[in-house]
Order: C-alpha cells, then structure tokens, then sequence
C-alpha cells in the first residue's frame, strides 16, 4: 500500500514501512494541488507539524485510512473531518517525552541564570559578571499547567532537585498527581503558588491564550517557560509583563506563529529566551517518534487497532491477541443481526459475559457498531462507526457479566427497531475458532464467514428437504447446516453456510411454501 510521507522523518521509520511492504513515497515540498494529487492514491500519510491535514486535502484522500502524527500535538489535523471519513488519526506521545522535558529543564535554568544573555555578552568581549544575579531553583514552586505524560516527567525531574510541585490539570486526579509528587490545584491557585510556570498543555478552543494578562499579573515576580505549544500564552502579553518587569523572564520554545515573525514583540525583550522549537530535536527522540507513527500505520492497514488513536478506541498491544478473535465476531454478529432485522435501527446492545468482560472492550463494541452499519453505510470502520450510530439517533449501550452459563466468553450484539429486535450471540471454539452460537435465542453453530442463509419455518417433516432440493436446483451448493427449534412442531430456525449467491428466485420459491416464515441470505465478511 502507498505511504506518503510530507514532512521530514527519521530513517528508521521508514526502514519499517518498507519492512512490511508497504511503497513508501517521501514529498517534503509538497504543496497545493501537487499535495492534493499526491494523497489521492496514497493509504497513509505521515506528518509533522509542517503539513496542514486540512478536510479539502482529506477530501482529495479517497483511500486514507490513517493519518501518523509523527510527534504529540495534532492541531495541523482536522480531527473532524478525518473521523467523518473514517481516518484514523494518531500520534506518537510517548516517543519525544523525555526529550522535550529535558528541554524544559534546560530553559528553566537557563531563564534562571540568564545564561543566553550572559554568553552573548562574553562573545562580544564584555565581562559582565556583576550584571547577572541568578536564582536557584531549589525550594522555589514549580507550577504546571497541563499534567499530562511532559509535565509530570518534567515535574519528576525538577521535584528531585528539590522543587514543589503544584498543578493545574482538570483531566487528571489527585491521586495520580499525589503519586508523582504534585498538589493538584485549580489554574488561580498555580499561578499564585508559582515561582516557575511550565506550560504544558495542547492547543484546543478551550486552552488558547489560557495564560494573558490577567494571569501573568497573578504570576508576579516568577518565569515562564512554554515548551509546549505556541498559542497557549498571548505573546504580547507575556513580552509587556516581562519588559515592565511584573514577569521576570520567560523561556519559549513554541510560538503562536512559526518561524516567529521578525517584529514579534518577544525577539526584543531582554529577559525572554526563545529557541526555534527544539524540543523534541534530538536523535533518539526522532527516532522513536519515527518507528513508533511507523508501527501504528502497519497496524492501521494490516486492519488491526492502532496503539495511540486519538479519534478511534485502541487497544493495549499486550490484550490485542487476546482480543482480535472477538473484534471479528462482534462485527459479524453485528452485520447479521442488521440483515435479519431488515430495518431501521433504534438501539444497539452489546452485551459480553463471562472472561471476556474483564478486558477493556471499547474497540470491540466499536467494530459491532461497524458490523451493524455496514451494509448500511458505505464507508464504515471502527473510527467513524460510533459517529454515525450518534448522528442516525441509534441508541447504543454496552453491558458486562462475568457469569456465563454455556460459555467461557460470549458477545451478543443486539439491533432494536423500537417494536422487533433481534439478538446474535458468538464465542470461540477451542480457543481460536469463531462462532455464531445463538441467532434470537435459537441455539445453532454457524461458521461466521462467507454467504449465510437462514430460514424460519415450521418444525414438521420434508422441510428440510425442500430447502436442499431448491437450493440445489437453483445450483447452490449447501457447506453447512444447523437447524434448531423452539418446540416439537412449533417454529424451526435453519442456518445454512453457502459456496455461492443464492439468486432471487430461490428465495422467492422457498417463500411459496406455507411452511416456511422466511428467508434471509446474507454476505457477511471473508
């Protein structure tokens, strides 16, 4: 499959694109329609931050399944429009963690002692030893803002030479903040606390300038440092408050606009340090964040769940093989029980019972969802499945129970369309072999791949051999078969597993009979 890549990447992610087959092609220069022409064919991209995924260029990208964010933030990607699309949106969080909390600490010095200022000066021949009184950081607080995986290393790190660690996160708790060395305050409370502000927030809607000058004045006689990213802080702001002196220095590795424009405000004011976004410019940071987008995009087109979606449930690499046997018979179950209803879909359930309800299911009852919509809908994947059950108005709901009577596992996806639902239950055989145990109750064994037939009839003699004889003179060859009753003589439930297309007018014979309810043919998947 085509893996473009529009921003430059480390070596060794690319090493393992090629690794898995895939035709890996590199457009560093790409823009405008040429970017347009070149995604239009392509399966993956792979960005940094230099590249605008934009919905026109998602547009353009017919068969994308997934965009690699090759680093954290993700604000160049148009999250909505990719998860409309059904494309996987990722990112690599993990990979340039400690590089950029490495970077933090060094500006937090740096702003400190005004070591920039104090080393420009030398070059040019001063000795300006009396001009520079520094502060240790020793027993100063240090405030983050945003305790995700960067502000806790870099609260780590800066707690073990003897800082306090106060923190402003409201997706996080207290407990998890406690454990890493931080008291969990609200915004107002770190801003007053802190000698040092650490920024480490994404850019969204509700954190852009988060910190202006109402914030700053409460900051007063303390730094900021901001290697995060740009538009979290009003520059302007910041460069006022530190040139009057109510800040008494800032350390920037991140800019509302990048490359900072020539007359921003902050290039002159002496106690501000910027760097051009370094943060994560180290080798082992780039190579990780390379391999790690790498893998995902691997997994992403071998159809397997992909470790850090950010629009998709994901599933931990070390339960995927426990899991992925089911995510198969959740979305049959899903695409059979749909065909059987053969109507609008009010409510989808998804139940689980038994060992399977001690994992976390999220991405499994997303691809029921799939199955359900699929032969509705025509492009749906786990991405955009729980999207398109909220925008039909389809009521979903997903239960556990560790108790299961027949069963050491059971899926059992059911579809309602406010007045009939209809109920399909599956398991593994023998620990890898898939199964529909239960269509509405009736108990059967149905092999869940290929093109299926199932018959409602009355329980009485030649019935079943009515539905051979047709089948065969209609030349359907019969793989299969399971058939299951409520009561002698009440009505009967057939599943029969067929080679080929069962044509319309073997269907329509069979329903001549008196005896038989009905007759569904399904496709289902493989």
């Amino acid at each position: 499959m085509k893996v473009l890549v529009t921003d430059p990447i480390a070596e060794a992610g690319l090493a393992v694109l090629r690794d898995a087959g895939h035709d890996v092609q590199t457009g560093y220069d790409l823009e405008g329609e040429r970017l347009h022409e070149a995604v239009s064919d392509a399966h993956a991209l792979i960005v940094r931050s230099g590249t605008e995924v934009t919905a026109d260029l998602l547009e353009s990208a017919e068969e994308l399944v997934i965009v690699g964010r090759a680093g954290i933030g993700t604000d160049n990607i148009d999250h909505d429009a990719a998860t409309d699309r059904g494309v996987i949106v990722a990112n690599a969080p993990e990979g340039n963690v400690r590089a950029a909390a490495e970077h933090t600490v060094a500006m937090a010095f740096a702003v400190a002692r005004s070591i920039p200022q104090a080393h420009t000066r030398l070059k040019t021949g001063e000795w300006a030893k009396g001009d520079y009184m520094g502060r240790e950081l020793k027993g100063k607080t240090l405030g983050v803002v945003g305790f995700g995986r960067v502000g806790q290393e870099v609260a780590k790190k800066l707690d073990s030479l003897g800082m306090d660690v106060v923190a402003f996160d409201p997706y996080i708790s207290a407990e998890r903040a406690e454990r890493i060395g931080a008291e969990l305050v609200e915004l107002e409370d770190c801003l007053e606390r802190a000698d040092f502000l650490s920024m480490h927030t994404p850019l969204t809607p509700e954190t852009e300038d988060l910190i202006g000058e109402a914030e700053l004045e409460k900051l007063e006689g303390g730094y900021v440092i901001n290697c995060s990213r740009g538009g979290v802080i009003d520059e302007d702001a910041l460069a006022a408050k530190v040139d009057d002196g109510t800040v008494a220095g800032a350390a920037l590795d991140v800019f509302t606009e990048e490359p900072l424009p020539e007359d921003s405000p902050l290039l002159y004011v002496e106690d501000v340090i910027v760097t051009p976004h370094l943060g994560a410019s180290t080798e082992a940071a780039q190579e990780n964040v390379a391999t790690s987008t790498a893998r995902q995009v691997v997994a992403a087109l071998a159809g397997e769940p992909v470790a850090n979606a950010l629009n998709a449930p994901s599933i931990d690499e070390t339960a995927f093989p426990r899991l992925a046997p089911y995510i198969e018979i959740a979305e049959t179950a899903g695409m059979i029980a749909t065909q059987l209803l053969d109507g609008r879909i009010e409510a989808v359930e998804v139940t689980y019972e038994g060992e399977i309800a001690d994992e976390d299911l999220e991405f499994v009852t997303a691809s029921a969802l799939k199955g359900v919509f699929d032969p509705l809908e025509w492009q749906v994947n786990a991405v955009n499945a729980p999207g398109i059950a909220d925008d039909r108005g389809v009521d979903v709901t997903e239960s556990k129970t560790r108790q299961a009577e027949d069963f050491q596992s059971l899926i059992s996806v059911t579809v309602s369309d406010g007045e009939r639902e209809v109920a399909v239950d599956g398991t593994l055989f023998a620990g890898e072999d898939p199964r529909i145990v239960r269509i509405d109750g009736y108990r059967v064994d149905a092999i869940p791949h290929g093109k299926m037939v199932v018959t409602r009839n009355t329980d009485e003699p030649g019935v079943i051999g009515l539905i051979g004889t047709v089948m065969g003179t209609h030349g359907v060859n019969i793989a299969g078969m399971f058939n299951a009753r409520e009561t002698i003589g009440g009505e009967a439930l057939t599943v029969y597993n067929v080679d080929g297309d069962v044509p319309d007018a073997a269907r329509e014979e069979l329903e001549g009979d008196d005896r038989i309810v009905e007759v569904r043919y399904l496709t289902l998947n493989g």
